[in-house]
């Protein structure tokens, strides 16, 4: 599925991709409405009314990952609201191992995620998901999300990359399409971000896997190797 030895570059989303898109998942659509309501004091099923709406409307723009445009539109503690969940922030299965084989291997690993500043150090807290890679970046750096083509534009002046040698592994089909739009040339979707959801539908358009344990012995081949 993916030739490693052609690569030098992989991109890593990082919410249902290396971690658990679970935890996002939860916060938005359960915790953030119930606790609107509760602090607001409506009752708990207007707060789901009223957010979820709000939230679907800002879908595949920069506000709709941004705490701090949500903070000041809801007037509540988006990230305090968040901590109060991260018990559920994790990894998704053989995740470290994949980034330990990464590693190995030698390739450059760059996190390029939609997640803001607050929330993403709060992940990393938890996680140390930084410690397994060479960089992380937030698309709020530059201003639009991967869904938008001139990120990767943007992104390559920042962290230079060669399209044709480099890897993007995401869960969004919207942004691997934008990634491909852009030139890179290797493409791979996650199929199950949320682990309480059920596998997403594969229509066989891009490379996909559920889990890295799919694609882990070929990597752990090449790391042996060098």
């Amino acid at each position: 599925m993916i030739d490693w030895a052609s690569l030098d570059t992989v991109l890593l989303d990082m919410d249902g991709t290396l971690l658990d898109l679970h935890f996002d998942s939860h916060f938005w659509l359960d915790h953030l409405p119930r606790r609107y309501a509760q602090i607001k004091q409506l009752p708990e099923q207007t707060g789901y009314e009223q957010i979820v709406p709000l939230i679907e409307s800002e879908k595949g723009r920069l506000h709709w990952y941004c705490t701090d445009y949500w903070s000041n539109r809801l007037d509540v503690d988006v990230v305090a609201l968040k901590r109060e969940v991260r018990d559920r922030i994790g990894y998704r299965p053989e995740a470290e191992a994949f980034l330990r084989a990464l590693r190995r291997s030698g390739r450059r690993t760059v996190i390029v995620t939609n997640c803001h500043p607050d929330p993403l150090t709060l992940k990393l807290e938890r996680t140390g998901l930084d410690r397994h890679v060479d960089r992380v970046l937030s698309t709020h750096e530059f201003g639009r999300p991967k869904e938008d083509r001139q990120f990767w534009v943007d992104l390559a002046r920042r962290e230079p990359y060669d399209p044709e040698r480099t890897l993007m592994v995401d869960d969004s089909l919207p942004v691997l399409e934008s990634a491909a739009d852009h030139g890179i040339r290797h493409l791979l979707a996650i199929l199950a971000p949320d682990s309480s959801q059920p596998a997403r539908h594969h229509d066989g358009t891009l490379p996909a896997i559920h889990h890295f344990d799919e694609i882990l012995p070929a990597l752990e081949t090449v790391s042996r190797n060098g």
